[in-house]
C-alpha cells in the first residue's frame, strides 16, 4: 500500500552513485580547522553539505589564501629588518601582523567575490592585476634576502668607486701649491678653504702691498703738507716777528695760528703713518709665512681632503630600499645566470602571490558555484515576489483607507442633513408658536 512507502525527510535528497547505492544529501556539517579555512574565502558550509565533494577543493583554496598572507607577513618582517634595522622587534611584529591582516582580507575578498556568479574574464583580469601588484610588494623583500650577499658586495664596490672619484676630484681641484681652480666649472663643489695656502698668501701679500702703496701716497701728501705748515710756522715765529708787551717779549697771533695749523697737520698724518707701519709689518709677516707654507700647507690640505672623504663615505647609503634595488639591478645586469634566476624567482613569487585568483581563473565554475547561483536566483525571485505581496497589501490597505474615508464622509453628510432638518423643524415650530401666541392676544383684545 502507499502508506507502507517510507517517506524521505523534507531536507534530504537521494543521489544515485551509479552502482545501485544512494547517498543522503545534505550530509552532516563538518567541524575543525578545515571549516575555518573555508570561511576565510566566504564558503557557505550549509550549502556545501549538499556537495561535500567540494570540501577538499575549497579547504585547499582557503589554505592557499592563508599561506599567501603568511608569506606577505614574513616578507614585511624581512623588509623592515633590512631597511629599518633600528626598529625594535615588537614594532616589526606589530607591522607584520597588520600587513598579514591586510593581505588576508584583500585575497579573501578577491576570492569570495567570485563565488556563485559567472565572472567575466575582464573582471578576473582586474583581480589578477591587483594580485600582481600585491605580489610585487611581497616578492621584492624576499629577493633582496636571497641576493643579500651579492647586493651588499655590489653596493660596497659602488660606494668605494664613488669615494675614490670624489677624492680624485678633491685632489685635482685643490693643488698642493695652492693654485686657484675657480676657472674650472667642474671644481665648483670640490674647492676647499685651507688656511696657509701659498697661493692665498701670495694674494694677501699682493693685496696688502697694493694697499700699502696707496697709503704711502696719502702719507707722502700729508707729510708734504705738514712740512709746509712747519716751514710757515718757523718763518712766522722767528725773532724778527716778536712783539713787546707789558709782560715782556711774545709772538704774534699769526705765529700762533701757524702753530695750530702745524699741529692739526701732524694729527691728521699720524693715523695714516700708523696704518702704513701696520701694513708693512703684515706684509713682512705674510712673507715669512709664505717661506714656511711650502712645508706646512701640504699636511693641512691632506688632512682636509681626508676629512671630506671620510664624511662622504659615511654619508653614502648602504641599506636603503632604492640603493638595494639599484644593487639588485646591477647584479642581474652583470651576469646572465643572475638575470635568469632573478626573472624566474620574480615569476615564481608573483605566481604564488597571485595563485588565489589564478586558481579561480583556471578552475572555472564549480557545482558549489552553480548551487550558490541558484540560491541567489531563488532569493532574488523570492524577494521580487515578496515585494509584489507587499505592494498588493499596501494597495489593499489603501483601498480600505479610501473606503473608510468615503464612509466617514457619507456619515458626516447624513449627520449634517439631519441637523439641518432638525434646525428647520425647530424654527418652524417656534414660528408657529409665536403666531399662535399673537392670535391669542388679538382674539383676547377683540373680546375685551
Amino acid at each position: 500500500m502507499a502508506t507502507d512507502i517510507p517517506l524521505r525527510p523534507a531536507d534530504t535528497a537521494s543521489l544515485d552513485d551509479g552502482d545501485g547505492t544512494s547517498a543522503r544529501r545534505p550530509v552532516a556539517p563538518a567541524h575543525g580547522p578545515a571549516v575555518r579555512l573555508r570561511k576565510l574565502i566566504g564558503v557557505d558550509e550549509g550549502l556545501l553539505t549538499w556537495v561535500p565533494e567540494m570540501r577538499t577543493r575549497y579547504t585547499l583554496y582557503g589554505a592557499l589564501v592563508f599561506n599567501t598572507a603568511v608569506v606577505g607577513a614574513a616578507s614585511m618582517a624581512l623588509a623592515l629588518g633590512s631597511f629599518r634595522s633600528d626598529l625594535p622587534w615588537p614594532a616589526v611584529a606589530c607591522v607584520s601582523l597588520i600587513w598579514f591582516w591586510v593581505v588576508l582580507t584583500l585575497d579573501s575578498w578577491l576570492v569570495s567575490s567570485t563565488h556563485g556568479t559567472q565572472v567575466k574574464k575582464w573582471t578576473l583580469m582586474l583581480r589578477f592585476f591587483l594580485s600582481v601588484l600585491l605580489g610585487l610588494f611581497i616578492a621584492e623583500p624576499i629577493l633582496f634576502q636571497i641576493f643579500d650577499k651579492e647586493i651588499r658586495q655590489e653596493i660596497a664596490v659602488g660606494n668605494e668607486q664613488k669615494v675614490a672619484d670624489y677624492r680624485g676630484m678633491l685632489v685635482s681641484c685643490n693643488p698642493t701649491d695652492g693654485t686657484s681652480t675657480t676657472g674650472r666649472p667642474e671644481c665648483g663643489r670640490y674647492q676647499l678653504k685651507v688656511a696657509g695656502s701659498p697661493a692665498e698668501l701670495d694674494r694677501q701679500i699682493e693685496n696688502n702691498t697694493a694697499r700699502a702703496a696707496t697709503l704711502r701716497t696719502q702719507v707722502d701728501g700729508l707729510g708734504k703738507k705738514h712740512d709746509d705748515k712747519l716751514a710757515t710756522e718757523q718763518r712766522l715765529c722767528g725773532p724778527k716777528y716778536y712783539i713787546w708787551t707789558g709782560r715782556g717779549r711774545d709772538v704774534t697771533i699769526t705765529c700762533k695760528r701757524a702753530r695750530t695749523a702745524t699741529s692739526d697737520a701732524a694729527t691728521e698724518l699720524e693715523p695714516y703713518e700708523k696704518q702704513l707701519k701696520d701694513l708693512t709689518a703684515k706684509v713682512q709677516t705674510l712673507t715669512a709665512q709664505k717661506e714656511r707654507a711650502a712645508n706646512d700647507y701640504q699636511p693641512l690640505l691632506q688632512r682636509a681632503i681626508d676629512d671630506k672623504t671620510s664624511r662622504r663615505a659615511a654619508a653614502l647609503d648602504t641599506d636603503g630600499i632604492l640603493t638595494r634595488a639599484h644593487g639588485l639591478t646591477k647584479v642581474a645586469g652583470a651576469d646572465g645566470f643572475a638575470l635568469f634566476l632573478t626573472v624566474v624567482l620574480h615569476l615564481l613569487l608573483l605566481g604564488f602571490d597571485a595563485m588565489p585568483v589564478l586558481a579561480k581563473l583556471m578552475s572555472g565554475a564549480t557545482v558549489y558555484d552553480e548551487l550558490l547561483g541558484k540560491r541567489f536566483e531563488t532569493s532574488r525571485r523570492l524577494y521580487s515576489e515578496e515585494l509584489q505581496v507587499q505592494q498588493a497589501c499596501a494597495r489593499l490597505e489603501h483601498e480600505v483607507q479610501r473606503h473608510q474615508v468615503e464612509q466617514d464622509t457619507a456619515d458626516r453628510m447624513r449627520r449634517l442633513e439631519l441637523e439641518y432638518h432638525r434646525a428647520q423643524a425647530e424654527r418652524a415650530a417656534e414660528e408657529r408658536s409665536e403666531l399662535e401666541a399673537r392670535m391669542r392676544r388679538i382674539l383676547a383684545a377683540r373680546r375685551a
